[in-house]
């Protein structure tokens, strides 16, 4: 196995518990060695710190698989899928959800969603793109699918030097049908966004439910309406949601009916800040007292953050501006460059800048699987909080 050295005292972020190398941190990188290849990687003492990926091409040069001197087992993929499965049935996820979550499973780069019989996966390295294979045999073992589909249109891929041809491996339908909650979706796997669900807001739909009541909701960046559907199901009074995709509103108005809601929870095609101007003027037909706002992941690279940040402080501003007295935001950010200080904070300058007073009632994150890996605070992406005007 090829040896990566580590220039001085540059062990000691991975022994505080990451799991990524970075390319200025290693002395002498060889730009020869082939993407993707397992490497073991030393101290500038030499002892060994652990092994992992090796991408001499990307900023993220190592991403280790396990640390320390032990020899990395020949079926370490399956092992390591098998245990993450474990980890799963342990908190009551076993048809639908995540299955495994990239360095937090000690498989750097791999996503796998479950839908039913039905797994979709997204590899995001060079490292888990040589070790497709073995995936596959893996996920076939231990699911047992009727089908795998490797989604390849994230643009980390193409970070990693890797192409944007999709793969499916048995059969794999244009949709699902899942439950979640007690609320039953049709997802898009082949069109949808990332995997066709976000998972990862579960447990905070299931927190929202009793504060729905009685509520005139209005579901932004709705998708294809789990939050909005939530609320209907909940006790809301009336629910309307917009998505800019239509065909993510097509899909909202589909579960609405499939849930039986569709009078209750009606979705349009059209802007979010439209519409948040539009309720602080008080132009909309009825005047919402409940705001979930949920938008994608402004901050997709270090670099952006500051436009990132002024558009999130922006859209809490806006909407706790036309909420009035007593009324709801849940506000949700979904970007790893977002810290938990840095979410609070857009929270402040928000309520700051609407000119209201308003109190925290909850702040969450991620479902538990997505599980946080201590010491590699990239894992920790989802933050989540519950506002209300007083």
């Amino acid at each position: 196995m090829i040896e990566i050295k580590l220039k001085p005292k540059e062990q000691r972020r991975i022994a505080a518990g990451h799991y990524w190398i970075f390319s200025n941190e290693i002395d002498g990188l060889d730009t020869s060695v082939e993407p993707g290849s397992l490497v073991c990687v030393k101290d500038s003492d030499g002892n060994t710190v652990g092994t992992g990926f090796f991408n001499p091409h990307s900023l993220i040069a190592v991403r280790l698989v396990q640390k320390g001197p032990q020899e990395l087992p020949e079926d370490f993929i399956f092992q390591n899928l098998d245990a993450a499965y474990d980890w799963r049935k342990e908190i009551g996820v076993r048809k639908y959800g995540r299955m495994c979550y990239g360095e937090s499973d000690n498989m750097p780069g791999l996503v796998v969603d479950r839908y039913g019989d039905v797994l979709v996966a997204e590899i995001l390295t060079a490292g888990m793109e040589k070790q497709k294979d073995a995936i596959t045999a893996a996920l076939k073992k231990i699911f047992k699918p009727k089908g795998i589909l490797y989604r390849a249109d994230s643009a980390f891929r193409a970070l990693e030097g890797l192409g944007n041809t999709p793969q499916t491996v048995g059969e794999v339908p244009e949709t699902v049908q899942i439950e979640e909650n007690g609320v039953k979706y049709e997802v898009p796997l082949l069109v949808g966004q990332k995997t066709g669900f976000y998972y990862d807001q579960r447990e905070n739909r299931a927190f929202l439910k009793p504060y729905f009541k009685d509520r005139l909701v209005l579901d932004l960046y709705s998708y294809i309406g789990s939050f909005g559907i939530t609320a209907a199901l909940a006790g809301a009074a009336q629910v309307w949601g917009c998505d800019s995709s239509a065909a993510a509103v097509e899909f909202a108005n589909k579960n609405a009916e499939l849930n039986g809601v569709k009078d209750l929870a009606v979705y349009h095609r059209d802007d979010a800040e439209r519409i948040l101007s539009a309720m602080k003027k008080k132009e909309l037909p009825d005047q919402p007292d409940f705001v979930l706002l949920d938008p994608p992941a402004f901050a997709k690279s270090r670099k952006n953050l500051p436009k990132a940040v002024g558009l999130y402080v922006k859209l809490v501003k806006m909407a706790l501006e036309g909420l009035e007295k007593g009324g709801y935001l849940a506000f949700s950010t979904c970007s790893h460059h977002i810290s938990r200080e840095l979410f609070a904070d857009i929270i402040r300058q928000g309520v700051s800048k609407a000119g209201k007073r308003a109190v925290l009632v909850e702040l969450r994150g991620q479902a538990k699987d997505h599980p946080i890996l201590l010491g590699m605070p990239e894992t920790d992406y989802l933050h989540f909080a519950l506002l209300q005007v007083r």
